[in-house]
């Protein structure tokens, strides 16, 4: 089950990175080269992969930082897809777009691809991974792309670039309708998130564990890497029990998942390094925001301050 020797990559602690602090979105405010360093300086030495979302404006600010300052990390790069085809399952307010805005997503994603392929090139010493996308198979999404255009972006990709590819999905997809795809990736990328199912965290790792390894029973012959699995601290009831989400917890869960992961040697990255105030709703406790190991000051929720040997 050893990603790390099936990757071709030394073994090492991996992380979800995006730095946009209070005030600052994507398409927005963007944090700055000080702002992306002092993160990179705190997540120094404590992990050496860190996951970026997308081929923008931050993720260059990233790899211009890790080159200047030396950094010792490698990435997956991802380029961030839009909607090419309406999801009528989509549970909240998006999903269904109409037929000229979906040309225009369609540009841009090739666009995008284009940029991903540009940017691994430019900076392939740093950057080990490359996914064309994330989320966007399974039902819930609201920026559902069919697998067959997937499929067409990595095969560019893979034909541009000397990194290996990938695609980051929920597990579910993996099971049940994204064959095609994954065989023509060089490894397959999971999600998985117990609290959002409902799970309570005694019962946290073993559905983990379960549902990592049923995808990897199903591919025998691709690497499984983990590319999201995390634990809230703060909820208002959309989708999570708040008995279920607290700083507590979050430490339980990333030191249970981590020596896991560490034992059976399977590449995981932790979701995520910081809190991140402009997701989900304005409501201050819609857990979209509330993902971090460090609140969105920087300040080390409890999991970090053990981690960094810092006392309260």
């Amino acid at each position: 089950m050893n990603t790390f020797n099936k990757l071709g990559i030394p073994p090492g602690r991996a992380i979800c990175y995006s730095g946009f602090r209070q005030g600052q979105n994507p398409g927005g405010v963007y944090p700055s080269y000080d702002e992306v360093k002092e993160d990179l300086l705190l997540l120094k030495g404590h992990w050496k992969y860190l996951r970026l979302f997308d081929c923008d404006q931050h993720s260059e600010t990233v790899l211009e930082v890790i080159k200047n300052e030396k950094f010792d990390f490698k990435l997956m790069l991802s380029a961030y897809i839009t909607a090419e085809m309406n999801n009528f399952n989509c549970p909240w307010n998006g999903g269904v777009y109409s037929e000229e805005k979906l040309e225009l997503n369609r540009l841009y994603n090739q666009r995008r691809i284009k940029k991903l392929i540009k940017m691994a090139n430019e900076y392939s010493d740093v950057v080990f991974s490359l996914s064309v996308g994330n989320e966007a198979c399974v039902e819930w999404t609201d920026h559902y792309v069919p697998e067959h255009c997937v499929i067409s972006y990595a095969k560019e990709v893979q034909s541009n670039t000397k990194q290996m590819v990938t695609f980051c999905e929920n597990y579910v997809p993996w099971l049940t309708k994204l064959g095609k795809l994954a065989n023509v990736l060089d490894f397959i990328s999971i999600h998985t998130y117990p609290v959002w199912e409902y799970q309570h965290i005694a019962q946290a790792l073993d559905y983990t564990k379960e549902n990592y390894y049923s995808v990897a029973k199903k591919y025998p012959n691709k690497p499984v890497v983990i590319t999201e699995a995390g634990w809230a601290t703060q909820s208002n009831g959309r989708g999570i029990n708040p008995e279920n989400v607290n700083q507590d917890y979050q430490r339980i869960y990333f030191e249970k998942l981590m020596e896991w992961t560490t034992k059976d040697n399977i590449l995981t990255f932790f979701f995520e390094a910081f809190d991140e105030p402009w997701k989900g709703s304005p409501e201050p406790l819609e857990p979209e925001k509330h993902w971090g190991l460090f609140f969105a000051d920087r300040k080390p929720k409890l999991a970090a301050q053990k981690l960094l040997n810092i006392s309260k």
